[in-house]
């Protein structure tokens, strides 16, 4: 049943979502710097891009799949070097520059900066392409509905992790003063570049 492929999509993009990486702490610090809605989006561009690679891996796309995964080195490389960008860029704000930097670029930086984080991800589609095959979709009989079915579960879930960390996160954020903003900044930036190291490190 469709239903069927829904619930499974909806706990397919949340399980992948959910573990902490890059994105979530990016979705964290900007909650706790910017607000609740700059982090949801911030997560929801991450849902966009997993939901992206979902429809690759559900339809079948075999040769943009296999394209993806052959350039995965440069991908890594594009990925990493971005991710020591933001990482030394979080370190050196100060929580009063950022009221102004929110306004300048806008909710829809939070939300392209982090769909192209997870575009650039070759781990993403590796996970979904492993996934779907265990549930047989994206084969030569694939059922084309069903697998919008999925794809849609997939972005649904993964927005409701992010709706939860966000909305979460904003709640014990209102305890939080300038100074200790100024060591979130400082804390988010090490851990954003120790994770773009990684990604260099592996490419």
């Amino acid at each position: 049943m469709d239903f069927d492929f829904l619930i499974k999509g909806i706990i397919i993009g949340f399980s992948i979502a959910a573990p902490v990486g890059p994105i979530g702490v990016l979705c964290i610090r900007r909650t706790l710097t910017e607000g609740r809605l700059s982090g949801f989006l911030s997560g929801l561009g991450a849902a966009t891009a997993d939901a992206t690679y979902g429809m690759i891996a559900g339809f079948g796309l075999a040769s943009i799949s296999n394209f993806l995964i052959g350039q995965q080195i440069w991908l890594r490389i594009i990925g990493g070097l971005f991710l020591l960008y933001l990482g030394i860029k979080m370190f050196i704000t100060k929580p009063s520059d950022e009221a102004v930097s929110s306004k300048r670029h806008g909710l829809i930086g939070s939300y392209i900066s982090t769909f192209f984080l997870t575009i650039v991800n070759p781990m993403t589609i590796i996970s979904f392409a492993a996934v779907f095959a265990g549930l047989g979709i994206g084969t030569i009989q694939t059922d084309y509905f069903s697998s919008l079915i999925l794809v849609m579960g997939v972005f649904v879930g993964s927005g409701l992790w992010w709706l939860t960390l966000s909305s979460t996160v904003h709640v014990l954020g209102k305890r939080f003063d300038t100074k200790r903003l100024r060591w979130i900044n400082k804390v988010s930036g090490i851990i954003i570049l120790i994770f773009g190291f990684i990604a260099l490190a592996s490419s």
